[in-house]
């Protein structure tokens, strides 16, 4: 492996941060100027332009043909449960994070239906053109949803960056809110390619398959822009944006990553028995233990951000467990199902155990 790969490594880091930097400043002072709220940007603007490493990296691979389509698959499976495990769970661990009712009543269950949608569409192996082009068009309608809703609502209070105070006419303010995001989202693209270049090229080393490759490295690294944006949103106060991100880049990732590379391929995407086995119920899985954990209090704490980020860890291990043949891999592979399932129903049920308890006692 050459020094240079390892070069690009490095610098496509520094150029995700300041990426992210530029992007979650635009984005924060847009929402107040266009009188949208922060959640919706962060459900639209940040979350498509955040996810465009998915769309090239998914598209160029299912073009290529052959094992292509493992990696255009694996790439959007891998990242969705990438961005709800890690990028949340991290975002909760440097600052709780506030979730937005919108997010429970609309927006979060958009993401579950439309992760069984895709399981649907996937069940014969194959998802075909069609199929993608029903997924593109969702995205159309969901892009629409989002701005009727953010107008209804109007913008929300946000604590826009000292920046935002600078002098000038409110289209000279426009046009450099735009000039940020625009900058954020070049720095942003060049530096996740550079990543997953040289990520790719250290997985290989180690003899992984492509789905394997893409369900952690290639969906990692493609994933770090939204990992970058949504901490530091955390860490800047932007929560809206820092939770709305993650879920418009998992919807984004389904209608428009998915369902454009199925419906320009020549053949559409095929499935591999294995992502249609494991990878893609447990992307389902992973939507819908989400659902518990946002409503609690409508807070994510840092336990449940601990709680997350430990999933993440249990189930790379399992990929790269099973994908070496070691013996008893699917003893981990069940735990992480155990742990997937329990934790969230615990969290359902107790509620509801308690009230019984209580109107018990008051009887």
């Amino acid at each position: 492996m050459s020094t240079m790969v390892i070069i690009k490594f490095v610098i496509g880091f520094v150029l995700l941060v300041a990426g992210a930097e530029l992007l979650v400043r635009g984005a924060a002072r847009l929402a107040a100027a266009m009188g949208i709220s922060a959640l919706v940007i962060g459900l639209t603007v940040v979350a498509f332009g955040t996810s465009s490493p998915e769309l090239a990296v998914s598209l160029r691979a299912a073009l290529s043909g052959g094992a292509g389509a493992d990696i255009a698959l694996g790439n959007v499976v891998g990242s969705n449960i990438f961005n709800i495990l890690l990028i949340v769970g991290l975002s909760a661990l440097a600052a709780p994070l506030l979730v937005s009712p919108q997010l429970i009543r609309a927006d979060v269950p958009i993401m579950i239906a439309v992760s069984f949608l895709t399981l649907y569409f996937a069940a014969d192996g194959h998802i075909a053109r069609g199929e993608g082009l029903l997924l593109f068009l969702g995205l159309i309608l969901y892009i629409l949803f989002s701005i009727y809703l953010g107008r209804k609502q109007g913008a929300t209070p946000v604590d826009v960056p000292a920046v935002a105070l600078e002098t000038g006419t409110g289209k000279e303010r426009w046009r450099r809110d735009v000039a940020l995001i625009a900058g954020g989202l070049v720095l942003l693209g060049v530096g996740s390619h550079w990543l997953v270049n040289g990520a790719v090229a250290i997985a290989r080393l180690v003899g992984l398959s492509e789905l394997v490759i893409s369900l952690t490295i290639i969906a990692a690294g493609t994933s770090l822009p939204e990992l970058a944006t949504s901490v530091l949103a955390s860490l800047r106060g932007q929560r809206e944006i820092s939770v709305g991100n993650v879920v418009g880049s998992n919807i984004f990732n389904l209608l428009c990553v998915l369902g454009l590379t199925s419906s320009i391929s020549p053949t559409g995407v095929a499935v591999s028995p294995v992502a249609l086995r494991f990878d893609i119920p447990v992307m389902i899985a992973v939507a819908l233990i989400s659902f518990p954990i946002f409503l609690s209090g409508y807070i994510i704490s840092r336990k449940e951000g601990l709680f997350l980020v430990g999933l993440q860890v249990v189930y790379t291990s399992y990929l790269v467990i099973a994908a070496k043949h070691v013996p008893h891999a699917g003893l981990l592979g069940a735990l992480l199902l155990l742990l997937v399932i329990a934790v969230p129903a615990r969290r359902l049920l107790l509620p509801v155990i308690r009230r019984l308890r209580a109107r018990r006692e008051s009887a």
